[in-house]
Parts: structure tokens; C-alpha cells; sequence
């Protein structure tokens, strides 16, 4: 009795250790950025606390001890939100691996999985690998106390699940990711509140936790409603987006401020732009007219006529083919800007380029065909839990029955041969019903 007893005793002492551990995780782990030899692991506490992971080869029988890899321990600090991102840099090309988090040296249980991936070394050996992209944007979450009175603008928070469900690759969040509220707007503390609140969501946690997620801004999560380069801010949110997603990189080396940057994912090439760090304001009546200034656009134009990708997909906050001068549409108060985009394209005969954009509160895909005789694409995909509104705007580049008035996230695969590449769009709704679906063929 006295050895049962005892038993009993140490089991509740590792449960509630076990607990008090897991009571300091706020939100996370997340995957960010995949590539061959490194992957980027995040996560946020609610307090100081040391963080580590642990990490082995999935896909394999030997799991002896020596074959799994510990990363370096962090710990987080208030200045940076308590998060913590960390390099496992002991990955090989190809590989699934399970991962364990551990926060001040106690393993941390999930009851959902916690993998990852390292990118395939396919080049010469094989057809590039089939991959898919979750896409979206516009996830409000609720706090009524510092909500607009009334009914809360975001819900449906489990559309994340949904997401999950489908298992993607990875993620791209394409801006308005959370959206910054009035007590926010001033102090790190604020915009620190924010993401915090935002991250922590229950219904998100395991598509953080085993999927890799990428992601530019726009306005909310910039700043206030349309908000420019005259933010005086921007510093503070520029650190924050820094802080809380996992991007290979922040910024242009060439260019002062911005998230600019690109990566890859087997043989197709993503170009993340900052559509408002230097961003004119819409009632300047004097100046240049810019979205994204004449130096992020000349290194858009370079990389894009640089790339071997089958497909050139450029990610950006607002439309770009809508011509309709209305919202934040490219083609409004920027056409000028817009036009020497469309027209270089042309002019550099680069083939296969898809933009994916966010904002508009709807989803749908807008098609143009250049004077070189190539198409371009625009998916705009939005929202995930933000208010919809209806569309009675006549897009005469819209393909039609894409449009889609409710809460909605897509779908990219990319698949076939090498050079006979094929992206497959398919747009779900919350539940995870199939409203469309569209095949694009590789343009040579």
C-alpha cells in the first residue's frame, strides 16, 4: 500500500511539474523557413523561460539516442515578447523529422503532431517533387475591450483547423495577418498585445506546429487603416513582424527598412514585397506616386527575369491586375506605378508570373494577357476570419465564378514534370468545402 501510495504521489508530481511547464508556452511551437540544412523553430512564453528543441529523423528506423539533435537553449526576454527562434541546423536534405519542445528543461506534450520538413535535393536526380501552399489573409481575432462596440468583426477561428486538416507543406499569410487596434497602434508594449493575442489562438496551434509559414504584412499589421511610409512607428511593427514570423530573411541589403525578401520551395521561386513601408500617401498631391519605390521594384524586375522558376509567384498586400481604380486596388492613385510593373514584365518576356494578394475581404482570380503573349495571373485570396462584404465591382479581368463572397483560404499544388509544371488552385470554404478549382499550365 505504502509502495502503491508512493507511486501514486510521484505521478502527480510529474504531472503537475509537466503542467507548470506547459502553463509558461503561450502560443507555438512554429515552423518557420525550410530549407536543406537548416530549419527555423519558433516559439513564444508568457515569462522569461529557457527554451530548447529536440529534433530526429522521422522517416527512419534508427532512432537510437546519438541520432537525435539538440538545438542551443534560448531564453526568451520581455523585449522581445518572450519569443524565441532557433536554427536546427544538424538537418539533411529530404527529410520528415519529429521535434520535441522543452521549456526550462521539461519536455512539453502536444496532443496534435509535431513535425517538420527539410527540402529535397532533387535537382539532377529527379522531377522536381509535388508541394502545396495554404494561402490567405484577413484573420481578424476579437478582443471586445478594445473592439468597435458591437458584434465582433472576426470569427470562424476554425478555418485554422481546416487548414490543417489538408496538411499543406507550407503557408503563406499575405498580410493583414492581425490587425492592430487603436491602443496599439503607439507602443511596442501594444503592438507586442497584438501579435501575442493574435498567435495564441487555440484553433491555430497545430497548423503553427507542423507546417512551415512565410508571410508578408499590409496596412493592419503595418500600422493603422492604409496606412504609408509616414507611419512614425513603423520602426516598432518593422521589429515586431521580425519577431514573430520566421522568414529566411527581412529586408533588401540594398534598402533601408521593409520585410522585402524572396525564398524557394523546390523549383518554384516566392517573392515577398512590402507594399507599405514606402508607400506614398494617398492624398499626397505632389511627389511621386509609389507602392513599392523605385528600388524594390527594379530588384523585383531583376529577380524575376533572373528565375528559372516554373512558376514566379509575387506576393504583395493590395490587387495588381484589377484595373478598377477603387480601395487600395494597385490601379488606384498608383496606376502610373502599376503600369511600368505590367510593362516591364512584358518588355523582359517573363513567363509565369502569378501574384497573390489579400485585402479586398473576397477571393478571386483576375487574368490578363501581355503584348509578349504571356499570361499573368492574380489570385487574390481573403478573408480567413475578418468581416466579408459583398462585390458588385465588375473586375473585366476576372475569370469567371472565382468570385467568392465568404470566409475562404486556397489551396496551391505544384506538380508535373520538370518544365510541364501544372499549378492547381483550389479554393475551400471554412468548413473545408471546394467552392473552385483552376489548372494553370507552365508557359514555355
Amino acid at each position: 500500500m505504502i509502495k502503491q501510495s508512493f507511486f501514486i504521489i510521484l505521478f502527480l508530481l510529474i504531472s503537475i511539474a509537466s503542467f507548470a511547464q506547459k502553463s509558461v508556452l503561450q502560443s507555438g511551437p512554429m515552423l518557420g523557413y525550410s530549407e536543406m540544412r537548416e530549419v527555423l523553430l519558433w516559439v513564444q512564453t508568457n515569462d522569461i523561460a529557457e527554451v530548447s528543441f529536440a529534433y530526429w529523423i522521422k522517416d527512419s528506423l534508427d532512432t537510437k539516442p546519438e541520432n537525435i539533435f539538440y538545438t542551443p537553449s534560448v531564453l526568451t526576454n520581455k523585449n522581445e515578447a518572450y519569443t524565441a527562434k532557433i536554427i536546427a541546423d544538424k538537418v539533411l536534405p529530404g527529410h520528415t523529422y519529429g521535434y520535441d519542445l522543452y521549456l526550462n528543461g521539461k519536455k512539453i506534450a502536444f496532443d496534435y503532431p509535431t513535425t517538420f520538413q527539410s527540402q529535397k535535393l532533387w535537382q539532377w536526380r529527379e522531377h522536381p517533387p509535388t508541394f502545396t501552399m495554404a494561402v490567405g489573409s484577413c484573420a481578424y481575432i476579437n478582443e471586445p475591450k478594445y473592439d468597435r462596440p458591437g458584434k465582433g468583426y472576426g470569427d470562424n477561428y476554425g478555418i485554422f483547423e481546416t487548414i490543417h486538416e489538408k496538411r499543406p507543406d507550407a503557408m503563406l499569410w499575405l498580410g493583414d495577418n492581425n490587425y492592430l487596434r487603436e491602443a496599439d497602434w503607439f507602443t511596442q508594449t501594444g503592438i507586442h498585445h497584438r501579435y501575442t493575442h493574435s498567435r495564441s489562438v487555440q484553433e491555430l496551434q497545430p497548423l503553427l506546429a507542423s507546417t512551415h509559414h512565410y508571410a508578408i504584412w499590409d496596412d493592419h499589421d503595418f500600422g493603422p487603416n492604409d496606412s504609408d511610409r509616414s507611419f512614425i512607428h513603423k520602426d516598432k511593427t518593422l521589429a515586431a513582424f521580425e519577431t514573430f514570423w520566421g522568414n529566411p530573411t527581412t529586408g533588401l541589403p540594398e534598402m533601408d527598412g521593409g520585410i522585402t525578401t524572396s525564398f524557394q520551395w523546390n523549383d518554384i521561386e516566392f517573392f515577398l514585397l512590402d507594399n507599405r513601408y514606402f508607400r506614398s500617401p494617398n492624398h499626397r498631391k505632389t511627389g511621386e506616386s509609389t507602392i513599392l519605390g523605385k528600388e524594390q521594384i527594379e530588384w523585383l524586375i531583376d529577380a524575376l527575369a533572373t528565375s528559372k522558376s516554373a512558376f514566379k509567384v509575387v506576393a504583395i498586400g493590395g490587387q495588381v491586375l484589377n484595373p478598377l481604380p477603387i480601395w487600395e486596388n494597385y490601379a488606384n492613385r498608383h496606376a502610373e506605378e502599376r503600369a511600368y510593373l505590367l510593362e516591364q514584365i512584358t518588355a523582359e518576356d517573363i513567363k509565369n508570373v502569378i501574384f497573390l494578394d489579400g485585402d479586398r475581404h473576397h477571393t478571386e482570380l483576375s487574368k490578363m494577357v501581355n503584348n509578349a503573349g504571356n499570361t499573368v495571373y492574380d489570385l487574390t485570396c481573403s478573408p480567413f476570419t475578418s468581416g466579408t462584404g459583398k462585390r458588385d465591382e465588375i473586375n473585366p479581368l476576372r475569370v469567371p465564378e472565382t468570385l467568392v463572397t465568404e470566409r475562404n483560404f486556397g489551396i496551391l499544388t505544384f506538380s508535373g514534370k520538370y518544365q510541364e509544371r501544372t499549378l492547381t488552385i483550389q479554393i475551400f470554404n471554412k468548413e473545408g468545402v471546394e467552392l473552385w478549382t483552376r489548372d494553370i499550365q507552365q508557359e514555355k
